[in-house]
């Protein structure tokens, strides 16, 4: 039997792009068994609309609704839970990734690859954008555990066996793309350069990206908890180093210093150390809180050919 392919597509505010990009995948995979599976991240303007009448004329479109706005990980995750393909690949609607690719991957899968990362060889970002996304992976690599692939996105092809480990994945705070590094499977990379947006703009605010990347960071790396040791050793040694001096101009140089100056200094400096660690703390703290409420990732509101 033919293999069949998932496509993994969420939508945020993209109504005039979906045409397009199905007609564009439309074309890629006439040769192949397909599923393309919309996921309507609460958007605000007729996405879902536009998907229901795509959904309507063709049966192979699988259509999600969320009841609101659950973040972009969440849709891709409703993708991934609801895709039934042996190869599932996961892209923007934006036309950004360009489903011409869709073909490459598919090659590299059926030469043996277990994940196909399509890797961007140019940013049409501003340099504020680039400049912070490349320090971030170049810290991210530094101290995590797990080598995270460099220019790639969420548009990637997986196989149905790494799918079924990803699924084992329960944590709420999701970072897809650190998870599927994580899970080690042999991998490869098709390279493109990116095009510009073919209509509307990015729902990817700072304030979400900056989410994503901490995501990214607390959920691979313990080093946000080590810098809680750096700051008390250093805290530990400055301090020592303060008593050594006083002592020193006490004993020594028959100096006097006034008790309160020292003990307010003392007492800032472990009130800030104190709010550092609560911070630290608290986070961690709270990311277990959430995942023990056992609340679902995103709610359903309606499907369709599913």
């Amino acid at each position: 039997m033919q293999d069949l392919i998932s496509i993994v597509v969420p939508v945020f505010n993209e109504q005039h792009n979906l045409v397009p990009l199905y007609q564009a995948l439309q074309k890629v995979l006439t040769e192949y068994e397909y599923e393309i599976i919309f996921v309507n991240d609460g958007s605000r303007d007729n996405s879902w609309k536009v998907i229901q009448e795509l959904a309507q004329k063709d049966s192979r479109i699988k259509a999600i609704n969320f009841s609101r706005n659950f973040g972009h990980q969440a849709a891709l995750t409703a993708g991934y839970d609801c895709a039934q393909g042996d190869a599932i690949i996961s892209m923007d609607a934006d036309m950004q990734d360009p489903p011409e690719l869709i073909v490459q991957m598919l090659e590299k899968w059926q030469q043996g690859f277990d994940v196909v990362y399509a890797r961007r060889i140019n940013r049409n970002d501003g340099h504020l954008k680039q400049l912070t996304a490349w320090g971030y992976y170049k810290f991210l690599d530094a101290v995590s555990d797990v080598t995270m692939p460099r220019n790639v996105g969420d548009f990637r092809l997986i196989d149905k066996k790494v799918l079924d480990e990803l699924k084992q994945c329960k944590e709420r705070s999701r970072y897809l793309r650190g998870m599927v590094a994580w899970l080690g499977f042999n991998h490869t990379f098709v390279d493109f350069k990116r095009p510009d947006r073919l209509s509307g703009t990015t729902g990817y605010t700072w304030k979400k990206m900056f989410k994503l990347a901490f995501d990214g960071l607390t959920s691979f790396s313990m080093f946000p908890l080590k810098i809680a040791a750096f700051v008390g050793m250093f805290v530990i040694v400055s301090g020592s180093g303060m008593f050594v001096y006083i002592a020193y101009d006490a004993l020594i140089r028959n100096v006097r210093y006034p008790l309160f100056k020292w003990l307010t200094t003392i007492i800032y400096i472990f009130m800030g150390v104190q709010f550092l660690l609560m911070w630290l703390l608290g986070e961690y703290i709270g990311r277990i809180y959430d995942q023990e409420k056992g609340r679902p990732l995103y709610i359903v509101k309606e499907t369709l050919n599913t």
